[in-house]
């Protein structure tokens, strides 16, 4: 093994480990891209390196081919394309990583489906001289679907464009419009040369126009450790343990959330509650080796106080926790059988570790992969996508995929070859998660904005200053609203027209009904943006204080209330610290598991790139924190 080759072994066991899959069409130079990233981070053998060497020298050619370091199969190798999906594992300094490497033909989708189903990131690779094809948007969709938060598209192949600094700004520009439909949390643009070695892991000289992250870059420093489901918290019961008389035990991994020695749980379907006795190391319960609580991802033999009848497929939870327990839910599905869906076909659903006689009890609509726009319903054929209701002959314990990945996917099965048919994500009835969906009903199109006599530069004029919106973001407890108010009421005596927009105070009014969903955190966000908008036409300037977590909803409400209008101001209060404030004792409750969905605990909070200004309320008083705000609102509303 080279100088800085490790083994996962070898590695560090306290380093974040960063899941993340490959996908590309063929020919693209995905395999280049990954031997590349293998070998320049040092992650290869040294025997292997030597027969590379070895085999280039055999074939007169003077530069190793870095493909064959992902292409395991001679038969593959011998027809010069790669068709399996492997799951590779090496590290860094600074983290370690799960590499899904699936196929780029479009028959192998459901290998792509299947590597990207439980990853943090997926690199999307598309060549520079095609840019954006169907396999890269068919690619970016089944990402999107899956809920896989993060896509860096790396544009590869720029030394066949001479380093074109605009041929890469098309191909941005071309994948950023397809992708605005997709919901994807954040998406990268890397310009790479996978053969020359160009912004894999080192950036090279050849694109000096270029200054952002090398894909290693990324792929070491990205923020994951808010992505993980910590509250709600699922362990179906793989198989029941009962060597002897004086153990038994219930074998599974968490899927997600975590459970602690003596906390109260209830059995599904049973409804038996009873308390935590021990958990166990899976395969070491003779040993006695037990811990104090166990995780999503752990293996572990849980022990519960009571005798309980539970057999697999049984599902251990909280009690004031509890999935959908249903025999009806509605999906998004991928069609991976060769043979299209038959309706009157009685399928296997297979949901986490229970299984259950299905039907397709209806199509709703399928994808158009190009625009993601719906068209006719109709049985889904291989590698097409729709929405679907299922009918199950008895009752599954999900969750929605967007809540939670675990417990919210299922295949179906084929009752006669037992072939995997179907890959589904299952999504709340009423509502579409589908990226793409939702847009608008055709009445819209007969509303017309009425004009107001009097304009906004008018009310501005009279009032002496522009109106903007201060868009105070960041945890629960960094003082969002306690600023705001000290800002409200600096402003208003200064005489300048002023209001302050708090979530809270929406939620019981005009946002009343709304959870705390995504969907339904984009759409307080949005609703509250528009009264932002409103009063700022109205001369007003408007102190938002909105946890907001999510970077594209800001960036949405930055588009309703103008780019000009929008001062996006960022409390970047440490957690530790808020958690220490937390005056309702909100974070404790999320961490019991109490409190669903809570930013920084079970959801994730994206920290704003560019704000307009940024504070940390642990080190500055409350009235520095006010004094800054109100100059940054003087300073950017003087006409």
């Amino acid at each position: 093994m080279n100088a800085a080759a490790k083994t996962p072994e070898q590695s560090s066991s306290h380093l974040s480990i960063l899941r993340f899959s490959t996908a590309g069409s063929v020919d693209d130079g995905k395999s280049t891209l990954i031997g590349r990233l293998l070998h320049d981070s040092g992650n290869v053998y040294e025997d292997h390196l030597a027969a590379l060497e070895a085999n280039a020298k055999k074939s007169g050619s003077k530069r190793v081919s870095l493909a064959l370091l992902t292409d395991g199969l001679k038969a593959e190798r011998e027809q010069g394309i790669t068709i399996d999906v492997a799951y590779r594992y090496f590290a860094t300094p600074r983290r370690r990583f799960i590499l899904a490497d699936s196929p780029g033909h479009v028959q192998y989708t459901r290998n792509m489906a299947t590597g990207a189903s439980t990853v943090d990131l997926t690199i999307v690779l598309v060549d520079a001289r095609t840019g954006v094809i169907e396999q890269t948007k068919r690619h970016a969709f089944i990402a999107a679907l899956l809920g896989v938060p993060r896509i860096v598209l790396a544009v590869n192949k720029m030394d066949l464009v001479d380093y074109s600094q605009d041929r890469f700004e098309e191909i941005v520009a071309d994948f950023t419009e397809f992708s605005a439909k997709l919901g994807v949390r954040e998406i990268k643009f890397i310009p790479v040369s996978a053969l020359e070695g160009d912004n894999i892991v080192e950036r090279g000289d050849r694109m000096p126009w270029y200054g952002g992250e090398t894909v290693l870059e990324h792929l070491e420093t990205v923020y994951i450790a808010g992505d993980q489901n910590l509250v709600d918290f699922r362990f179906p019961v793989q198989y029941v343990l009962n060597p002897n008389q004086n153990f038994r035990g219930y074998a599974g991994t968490v899927s997600s959330g975590v459970v602690r020695v003596g906390e109260e749980v209830i059995v599904l379907p049973s409804m038996k509650k009873s308390t935590v006795k021990a958990i166990v190391v899976a395969g070491r319960q003779m040993r006695g080796e037990q811990l104090s609580e166990a995780s999503s991802r752990d293996a572990v033999v849980i022990q519960l106080e009571h005798q309980i009848d539970i057999s697999r497929g049984d599902m251990i939870v909280r009690p004031k926790n509890l999935p959908r327990a249903t025999a009806q839910f509605d999906a998004m599905l991928v069609w991976l059988g060769d043979a299209p869906m038959d309706t009157g076909t009685r399928y296997i659903v297979r949901h986490s570790t229970r299984e259950s006689k299905a039907y397709i009890s209806s199509i709703d609509y399928r994808i158009d992969i190009h625009t993601l726009g719906r068209i006719a319903a109709a049985p889904l054929v291989s590698n097409e996508i729709g929405r679907v209701s299922i009918a199950a002959t008895s009752p599954l314990f999900v969750d929605s995929y967007q809540k939670n990945r675990s417990t919210g996917n299922f295949i179906l099965i084929d009752p006669v070859t037992f072939l995997t048919v179907g890959a589904g994500m299952i999504i709340d009835r009423g509502r579409s998660d589908a990226p793409g969906a939702g847009e608008g009903d055709d009445e819209e199109r007969n509303l017309h904005h009425e004009s107001a006599l009097v304009t906004a530069r008018e009310r501005e004029a009279r009032a002496g200053r522009k109106a903007v919106t201060v868009w105070m973001t960041g945890l629960s407890g960094s003082g969002k609203s306690t600023i705001a108010k000290g800002v409200e009421r600096n402003l208003f005596d200064d005489q300048l027209p002023v209001f302050f927009l708090d979530g809270d105070n929406l939620r019981v009014g005009l946002n009343k009904g709304l959870g705390f969903s995504r969907e339904d955190r984009s759409e307080n966000l949005r609703r509250a943006a528009e009264v932002a908008k409103l009063l700022n036409q109205a001369g007003i300037t408007v102190i938002c204080a909105f946890i907001a977590p999510y970077a594209e909803d800001r960036r949405r409400c930055q588009e309703i209330i103008g780019e000009d209008r929008f001062l996006e101001v960022h409390l970047s209060t440490p957690i530790e610290v808020c958690e220490k404030r937390d005056p309702h004792g909100l974070y404790q409750k999320a961490r019991k598991g109490e409190i669903k969905n809570f930013t920084g605990v079970s959801d994730p909070y994206e920290i704003p790139e560019a704000p307009a200004l940024r504070i940390d309320t642990g080190s500055s008083s409350l009235e520095k924190s006010v004094q800054e705000v109100v100059s940054l609102v003087l300073s950017r509303s003087a006409l």
